[in-house]
């Protein structure tokens, strides 16, 4: 690893400061781990801060992208992977989590290829330009995330009348729940969202 790819990956670290806490030296962290941020930053352009904040602790970081992946990137069950981002920037918008919002938001956009749906869907999925199979997997994935205590059969049933099986259920679920955490944890340590973040999927690529 070259030096200029570390000033490239901490260039925003450097600048604002993306959390409470010390972001390490690249140069410091397993291969393992410094290879994954590399990757996502020669795909992306910029290295998302989620990256650089959870570097200090590498056993999290495993465990974190790792779940992360096994929810986000699959290729059973009916979800998009615009449904799954979806789900993440609704239900992040009611747990007030800016990094989310804004990071997933951006993702949301260029999957579904619309740059108004993030915003929509993140202030009101009601009132959002967006099927009623997809607003009924975020009335579901809205009471995981605020009242999880009270999901009962009739939640269930409401699904499967819009074609949801019970993995996609769990799915809607489980991505609710791993983000509720995440979102915790961003809003303790005040990630900040990356800039790039704020206009991406908001105009045509030319």
């Amino acid at each position: 690893m070259t030096s200029a790819a570390n000033t490239s990956a901490l260039s925003n670290a450097k600048s604002k400061p993306i959390t409470r806490y010390e972001i390490p030296e690249l140069d410091t962290l397993p291969q393992d781990i410094r290879e994954k941020i590399l990757a996502v930053q020669e795909k992306s352009g910029f290295v998302p801060n989620v990256f650089l904040a959870l570097s200090r602790r590498p056993a999290e970081f495993r465990a974190f992208f790792a779940y992360h992946d096994a929810l986000m990137i699959k290729d059973t069950g009916s979800l998009t992977k615009a449904d799954r981002e979806m789900i993440v920037t609704a239900t992040s918008a009611k747990n007030n989590c800016l990094y989310c919002v804004m990071a997933h938001g951006a993702i949301l956009r260029i999957y579904a290829k619309n740059p108004q749906i993030a915003d929509q869907v993140a202030i009101n999925h009601l009132k959002a330009d967006i099927t009623l199979r997809q607003k009924a997997m975020l009335d579901f994935a809205i009471k995981v995330c605020m009242d999880s205590q009270s999901v009962n059969d009739e939640d269930y049933a409401v699904l499967r009348t819009h074609d949801f099986d019970e993995e996609d259920i769990w799915d809607i679920a489980a991505i609710t729940a791993f983000f509720g955490m995440s979102n915790r944890m961003a809003n303790t340590i005040s990630m900040r969202p990356n800039e790039e973040f704020y206009m991406l999927g908001r105009q045509p690529k030319k």
